[in-house]
């Protein structure tokens, strides 16, 4: 990601936004409400070394504003099947392969890891999920894709 030369750093603690447990932006004055401002925001998460932020032009002044997040910054809010593979479709737009075997569930919730990277599956990701499970002989839930079952860890 290239960014521009000044930009003016904010950090965790005086972010006036964050994140909640189910991936929606909020504010002193609660939920964002507006679509487009809410899309501008996860289109704009980007990570380094000191966290995940959101870059945003302020009238000409760059802002590199590191935000909480109660649960995690990533959420897969979708997921499509192309050729027996799963693809995940972030907050961020992004799109990333699933691995299967890196799916687990904490607290009644589904997450992947992708890297190091924590996705949590936001409620419709997690229906469409829910086709493509099953309960094993143990009562373990498992994924099946690819032809092969792989269980879902509980932690």
């Amino acid at each position: 990601m290239d960014q521009p030369a000044d930009i003016v750093v904010i950090p965790r603690q005086e972010a006036v936004f964050w994140l909640d447990s189910e991936g929606w932006w909020r504010n002193d004055g609660g939920r964002f409400r507006k679509k487009k401002i809410i899309d501008y925001f996860h289109r704009h998460i980007h990570r380094d070394e000191n966290g995940y932020f959101v870059l945003q032009d302020k009238g000409g002044i760059w802002e590199k504003v590191y935000f909480p997040y109660e649960d995690t910054a990533l959420f897969a809010f979708d997921i499509r099947k192309q050729n027996n593979e799963i693809w995940l479709v972030l907050n961020t737009g992004r799109e990333i392969l699933l691995d299967p075997e890196t799916l687990y569930i904490q607290d009644d919730r589904l997450y992947a890891i992708n890297n190091d990277e924590r996705i949590r599956f936001a409620e419709r990701a997690m229906i469409r999920m829910s086709a493509l499970m099953e309960e094993d002989e143990n009562g373990r839930l498992q994924i099946c894709t690819n032809g092969s079952k792989y269980v879902i860890t509980e932690k």
